[in-house]
């Protein structure tokens, strides 16, 4: 091989540490923040927040209790209870921000840990643990919540979210404030794969009405987001024509601002976006990870400073939007949430086997029905057999 310009140069091995470096700095650039971390308000004329004092504490409960109910989700699965538990400790700002900018009609794809989004909707989050409990067999009607079920590939459900968004602009259900968006959540690593480039194409030709809404949480399981970019995120969208937002991801009220100016948009006809929501991920990316193998406790500390729970707290004291007494009320109301869901999902039935067989046609074909059928008689005759005995 030649020793030309074009020839490969041979680079230096970054170590974990080298690479955790240049990850911080790489998201040093400005993105749109209204409230600090040292729980300061700031102004911005494009992104103006303007709610009542009670709305204004219900975030701050909703921040709460999401974060509780997910981490007893990593409580039950150390107990034996789930099989598996992807965490979103610290990421509650960006998933509460944007799940409260959702309206009715709007439709949510997910990854496999927005539990925060899920509670923002007012949605029942059991189905997340019944998923993660192996009970649930996927027989449920996503239509009725506009909440799609977890997906474990990555990247694959912003195809399934641009598919249905251009459906929903042939069905002509966009042109007004009540029509309807899409809005689909993925990692940092998800816009590494080819699907979710696939879907930016899609999207911007056919001007669907989707946000894409990236959770940078600094790494797509063990690799920092330099082995993906060498710029923010949020400028992939340039390319391919979409209106791009980068937002301090624990910043709750910026996501909000963000999200709904977004949503908005895309329900008026004005087609896609993708928004970058700079956070971390403060949990190991699942239950089954070792997060100390790749970053070091120097920098999960730095980013302990910029918690969205901890600086929004702060706002509300500094604003005299809340007091001691709201906060501790929010605190036992979190203690319960967390004692009805740890009992319901200890609880949980066995599915009935022939439910798999439910939600795949309109009308069954005769196959699968012989195979319920045939799915049925066999559990019957296991369930005798273990009475024989």
């Amino acid at each position: 091989m030649g020793t030309g310009e074009n020839s490969p140069r041979p680079t230096k091995k970054k170590t974990a540490k080298s690479r955790q470096s240049s990850s911080s700095k790489a998201n040093e650039p400005q993105f749109v923040q209204l409230i600090t971390p040292d729980g300061e308000r700031r102004k911005n004329p494009d992104f103006d927040v303007d709610l009542s004092d009670d709305e204004y504490r219900g975030l701050y409960e909703d921040l709460v209790v999401a974060r509780n109910l997910d981490a007893q989700g990593t409580a039950l699965q150390r107990q034996g209870h789930l099989g598996l538990w992807p965490s979103m400790l610290g990421q509650e700002g960006a998933q509460i921000g944007s799940g409260k900018a959702l309206s009715a009609n709007d439709h949510v794809f997910p990854s496999y840990r927005e539990i925060g989004v899920q509670y923002a909707r007012g949605l029942d989050v059991i189905s997340a643990f019944s998923l993660f409990r192996g009970v649930d067999l996927g027989g449920r009607d996503v239509h009725t919540d506009k909440f799609n079920m977890y997906e474990i590939v990555i990247a694959s459900q912003t195809l399934h979210a641009t598919g249905y968004a251009m459906g929903v602009t042939r069905d002509g259900a966009v042109g007004t404030e009540d029509g309807e968006a899409v809005i689909t959540y993925h990692g940092d690593g998800a816009t590494s794969q080819g699907d979710f480039n696939e879907s930016l194409v899609f999207a911007s030709v056919f001007d669907a009405p989707i946000v894409f809404f990236c959770q940078n949480n600094q790494y797509a399981i063990s690799e920092p987001v330099t082995t993906q970019s060498k710029v923010p995120l949020s400028q992939r969208a340039t390319g391919f024509g979409i209106r791009d937002y980068r937002v301090d991801g624990n910043d709750v009220l910026a996501c909000y601002a963000v999200t709904k100016d977004a949503l908005s948009k895309a329900r008026l006809g004005e087609g896609p976006s993708l928004i970058e929501a700079v956070t971390y991920r403060m949990a190991p990316h699942t239950t089954s990870d070792d997060a100390t193998r790749y970053r070091d406790k120097d920098e999960e500390e730095a980013w302990k400073d910029k918690d969205p729970i901890t600086r929004y707290r702060k706002w509300l004291e500094n604003a005299g939007l809340a007091d001691e007494a709201f906060f501790e009320s929010v605190d036992a109301k979190a203690d319960e949430a967390v004692r009805t869901l740890r009992d319901r999902v200890i609880n949980l039935p066995d599915p009935d086997v022939s439910q798999m067989f439910d939600h795949v046609y309109v009308d069954n074909p005769v196959e699968l029905e012989e195979q319920r059928r045939d799915a049925v008689e066999f559990r019957a005759s296991l369930e005798e057999g273990s009475d024989a005995r």
